[in-house]
């Protein structure tokens, strides 16, 4: 069972690294139409996180003598599974407007498409479900409570603000945008 933890959080590394490379492209594009960062300061603290999940999970996997419980473990990562589809999905409706920075391109509309018809941050539902999910797929009960507790701090004091405070600035979602 040890190598299929491993390969989860590999896994789950080669996706981050796919994020990466779509986000690089999506913020040449929204920074060439006129692209305004904000809340630069949590975005290095909120990579270490993300980094730190994926170890963790290993460490405590292997250092804990953490065992795979079936009941458990098949129905997170029946979560970890909707929430990279969610994910996904997010990436997918928001197109090049989409990245893992706070980058909003000023006069396009929000977009009420997608899962952004039903909430406000649908990304942010995938990463919190599969912050708890993923380490518990493999038992490990302190990873999944550290990185809630941190993520949480880190979402509703930083992320969430500066995000809405960027995506104020930006009109109503039109027809056309939906």
């Amino acid at each position: 069972m040890s190598a299929l933890v491993v390969a989860l959080v590999l896994a789950t590394g080669l996706e981050r690294v796919a994020e990466l490379v779509v986000s690089t492209r999506n913020a040449r594009w929204s920074f060439a139409r006129g692209g305004r960062e904000s809340g630069r300061g949590h975005f290095p603290p909120m990579v270490a996180l993300h980094t730190g999940l994926l170890v963790a999970v290993l460490v405590e996997w292997f250092a804990a003598g953490r065992t795979f419980v079936p009941a458990l473990g098949w129905p997170m990562l029946a979560l970890v599974v909707a929430s990279q589809g969610l994910r996904w999905w997010c990436i997918t409706t928001l197109g090049p407007r989409w990245n893992t920075r706070v980058i909003v391109v000023p006069g396009l509309e929000l977009v009420a498409a997608g899962p952004y018809r039903w909430f406000k941050h649908p990304n942010y539902v995938a990463v919190v479900v599969e912050g708890f999910a993923l380490p518990l797929v493999a038992s490990c009960w302190w990873t999944a409570l550290g990185f809630t507790v941190l993520n949480a701090v880190l979402l509703l004091g930083f992320r969430l603000p500066a995000e809405n405070r960027a995506l104020a600035q930006l009109p109503a979602a039109g027809p056309a945008v939906r």
